[in-house]
């Protein structure tokens, strides 16, 4: 339950205790003081400090993990980020190498934008079919099909990697096959179905 909405932190009460969360105006949008509120977290742990990050979903929070990952972001320009673009932007920038889309957070400059274009290459990939610049993006179905992968014990960087080389060999699937038909033709292409290591 939300017992504080502020500017930018909310208290929600976990058991009995009030936990401080940090999170983008969209996510507190969503937090009314005294309702039920489902917030997904994230915890950065410093030597001084362990600050808990709030997000209004899992693509949100996964996105920030990323995001921290790369030298020279913080969560708290993280968050920035996050707050000025929703989590399939993100994607879509770091996939199409759009700097511009990142120097508009405040504190990131053209070279910055450059390091973070440069390191978040293969980490972000766009999930829904829209185009961007006239450049293709990852249709709808690969999530789907990711987490059904990693939850036979790939990597997901292994699905991604593989997902990639089936485009490649068979486009028509991708293009036009079901979530079950693009899995089944993944996984023979994985190794005919069975769990790494099998």
């Amino acid at each position: 339950m939300a017992q504080q909405v502020n500017l930018n932190s909310a208290v929600i009460e976990v058991g009995g205790f009030g936990m401080l969360i940090q999170a983008t105006p969209q996510t507190l949008s969503t937090l009314h003081v005294g309702r039920e509120a489902l917030v997904h977290t994230s915890m950065v742990v410093r030597e001084d400090s362990m600050t808990l990050f709030g997000f209004a979903s899992g693509e949100e929070r996964e996105v920030f993990e990323v995001l921290v990952g790369v030298s020279g972001i913080g969560p708290r320009t993280g968050l920035a980020i996050l707050s000025v673009h929703t989590p399939e932007d993100v994607r879509i920038a770091a996939s199409t190498k759009d700097t511009k889309a990142f120097t508009k957070v405040s504190g990131i400059g053209p070279k910055g934008a450059e390091r973070i274009v440069l390191e978040l290459s293969g980490k972000l990939a766009p999930t829904g079919a829209v185009a961007t610049g006239g450049v293709a993006v990852a249709p709808a179905w690969e999530p789907q099909v990711i987490e059904a992968l990693t939850g036979l014990g790939w990597t997901e960087k292994d699905a991604n990697k593989a997902l990639e080389a089936l485009a490649k060999s068979d486009p028509e699937i991708t293009t036009n096959g079901s979530v079950p038909e693009i899995l089944r033709a993944v996984l023979r292409s994985l190794g005919r179905g069975t769990r790494p290591g099998l």
